[in-house]
């Protein structure tokens, strides 16, 4: 398989866990250059998905029954701090680009999407993503509930309707919609909750390796592969792997 840096040396970086092909500049070398991924996908068997998709309705419903208690208290948690609505449901694209609102309690104050670009700079973009540093528009109680990842909850519900899986590429807030078709490749199966990407570092992982590590996924995709990366979110949340 030839790719653009073939004929530069090449060295592995594992520093995050996943491996990643480097060039001799460090930069990423495109592991999966000239594979369709929609055929990958496509050629995953049957029982496979069905089997995911039954996961995901079970898991997800269960985790919601036993949870409640806590969504109640956060509920309460964020009325009381200012006031606004308990739940932001932001935008995302899902499988083949089709959008769907993603829920996530909000960690923001009300106003947050109208002073986007007030607080936007070129240094927050990590490639099709963007994360602020520092941001001004969390609230008290919004920075726990990132630390402690309990703000991605509502996506549950994502899971249970069907727009996202427990484990798959994460859905990102992006401001555009032009890019690399390479790129491009990470929205052919479901968003999830967790993937390589959410136990390798998160927010510290550049653009570049979090498409690869996407990537890897779509072509690792299992019941073993799902169940590994499940358990190993579970160890990332609390260590608080990344969150920002």
């Amino acid at each position: 398989m030839e790719t653009a840096n073939q004929s530069a040396p090449e060295y592995i970086d594992n520093s995050r866990g996943v491996e990643i092909r480097r060039d001799a500049g460090g930069h990423v070398i495109r592991a999966y250059e000239g594979i369709d991924m929609k055929e990958v996908y496509r050629n995953k068997p049957l029982l496979y998905k069905a089997v995911k998709r039954l996961f995901d309705i079970l898991a997800s419903g269960l985790i919601l029954i036993l949870l409640s208690p806590l969504f109640l208290v956060v509920a309460i948690l964020i009325k009381k701090e200012d006031g606004g609505p308990v739940i932001y449901s932001g935008m995302r694209w899902g499988k083949d680009f089709r959008y769907f609102p993603m829920h996530k309690f909000r960690s923001m104050c009300v106003n947050a999407e109208a002073r986007t670009n007030e607080v936007l700079s070129t240094d927050d973009k990590n490639g099709m993503a963007f994360k602020i540093k520092d941001d001004p528009r969390i609230t008290k109680i919004g920075r726990w509930l990132r630390k402690s990842s309990v703000d991605e909850l509502p996506q549950l519900w994502n899971v249970f309707k069907g727009q996202m899986s427990l484990v798959g590429p994460r859905p990102i807030q992006t401001t555009s919609e032009t890019g690399d078709p390479y790129d491009f490749q990470r929205w052919c199966v479901k968003p999830g909750i967790t993937c390589y990407w959410q136990v390798c570092g998160r927010a510290e992982v550049p653009w570049d390796e979090w498409v690869e590590m996407d990537l890897r996924y779509i072509t690792e995709m299992s019941v073993g592969t799902d169940l590994r990366l499940m358990w190993k979110t579970v160890s990332a949340v609390l260590r608080r792997n990344g969150a920002k």
